[in-house]
């Protein structure tokens, strides 16, 4: 009681048979209170020694580790009108299974003997090939038949050649033979006019020795004609070895000529058989491409394009798969102060969204349904929000995520840093430091000093 009227009721109250009211009385309340706050006090500091994990709080979306096990869009190559449908949403296809038949929507393709018929012309083309070989190689048989040929006429003309020069040095040697016994016969019948016209020989010597000197110029003038036509033979003869040679050479350019063409021919002739077999290439690739097969085992979850009868163009999005076998994992946004604390290795805290769970950031062990996950990636460059993407798998030494979890679904990271006492972390906070870089599997010991090489 206060105790601050005037009219005190103390003296007419009487304490001895009010043992409540003595009790309270009694009470010394200061004593209580200092001896809570001393044990608070001694708890506190006690609090301020406990370890604390640091970390770095980040949200994401849960993904698939490897790119080929997202949900993909399967995309429509060609263009063409949906003429049935093979699937469902919801439907379970292995790789390989058709989706949707298309029929064609150009004009070009609408021959339904398309590939039989470019198939025809590819066998003519080939077959033309083959004519254009033929001929080439009738032109190079025939090339070397011409330069036998023209050896064995070459060499029958240079033996005329050679003939021919003998016969000139044989009749050369006939006429020096006979301009001596010319000369011989012109002194002697010259003698015998002189002794003639002593009285020492007779006129029939004289005619006879006449008639001898005559027939020396005869058989002289004989041997000089047919040196002339010996050397007119040997003449003859060149000009037949040259012609011979020319019109050779002229038969050889033009079977070479004709060959030459015919490559060319069989050049031509091969490109449009390339031509012609990429087309038919084509035509089988896009007829096989009526037919829109899924590209792995999956599940299809959304159609884009619907009603039988729709026109697709090339490239549309058709439907969308997702794999049934993937490796989950979490893709993290962190700022990019906090992207020189990162690390490949690092443990990661995650809670899952729709998946209960009691989160103590600073002891991560006595959280409750939270998972444990490893950095694998970390970004080179920034992303359009001003952050940068780490991508965290599952802890192979910690208990698997849970099976029922999906892709898309939304995700809190903490990745833990270095254990400090919470006192420092609130002396870190209220100064405003970063959290302490902690880098996993590196060693504190001091690094060995180099060894010095003494010159000898």
């Amino acid at each position: 009681m206060l105790n601050i009227s005037y009219n005190s009721v103390n003296q007419h109250v009487s304490r001895e048979r009010l043992s409540s009211l003595q009790a309270v009385e009694q009470r010394r309340s200061g004593r209580v209170l200092l001896r809570l706050l001393m044990i608070f006090s001694v708890l506190f500091v006690i609090c301020l020694f406990l370890p604390w994990t640091q970390h770095i709080r980040a949200t994401g979306t849960v993904t698939t580790l490897r790119p080929d096990q997202r949900p993909q869009m399967v995309q429509s190559v060609i263009g063409g009108q949906i003429a049935e449908w093979y699937v469902r949403e919801g439907d379970f296809v292995s790789a390989g299974d058709t989706i949707l038949r298309l029929t064609e929507t150009k004009d070009q393709y609408f021959d339904t003997s398309l590939l039989d018929r470019t198939r025809s012309q590819v066998v003519a083309k080939e077959m033309s090939v083959q004519s254009y070989q033929s001929k080439i190689d009738a032109l190079a048989d025939q090339m070397n038949a011409l330069r036998e040929s023209g050896r064995l006429r070459t060499e029958q003309a240079r033996n005329q050649v050679r003939q021919a020069e003998l016969t000139v040095a044989s009749d050369s040697m006939d006429l020096e033979a006979s301009r001596l016994a010319a000369a011989v016969a012109r002194e002697q019948f010259e003698r015998m006019e002189e002794l003639y016209a002593q009285g020492l020989k007779s006129l029939t010597e004289l005619e006879n020795r006449r008639l001898t000197y005559q027939k020396a110029q005869a058989d002289l003038i004989s041997a000089e004609n047919r040196l002339l036509a010996s050397r007119n033979k040997v003449l003859n003869a060149r000009v037949e070895l040259n012609a011979i040679q020319a019109k050779l050479r002229d038969d050889l350019a033009k079977a070479n000529s004709e060959r030459y063409s015919a490559l060319s021919g069989r050049f031509d002739t091969e490109a449009g058989l390339v031509k012609l077999e990429n087309e038919y290439s084509n035509y089988e690739r896009r007829t096989d491409l009526y037919f829109l097969r899924a590209p792995q085992s999956g599940y299809i979850t959304q159609i884009m394009a619907a009603g039988l009868g729709e026109n697709l163009s090339a490239g549309e999005q058709v439907v969308t798969i997702v794999p049934a076998d993937y490796q989950l994992a979490v893709e993290i946004n962190v700022r990019p102060r906090d992207l020189p604390l990162l690390s490949a290795g690092q443990q990661v805290n995650i809670q899952f969204d729709g998946w209960p769970a009691i989160v103590f950031s600073g002891w991560p062990n006595t959280s409750y349904g939270t998972y444990l996950g490893e950095v694998v990636a970390i970004d080179r460059t920034i992303n359009a929000s001003g952050q940068y993407r780490v991508m965290v798998a599952p802890d192979p030494t910690d208990e698997p995520w849970p099976d029922a979890l999906r892709a898309g679904s939304g995700a809190t990271a903490l990745v833990l840093l270095k254990d400090v006492p919470i006192w420092y972390e609130l002396w870190r906070q209220i100064n405003g430091f970063p959290p302490d870089l902690y880098a996993p599997g590196t060693s504190t010991a001091p690094a060995a000093p180099p060894k010095l090489k003494v010159p000898k």
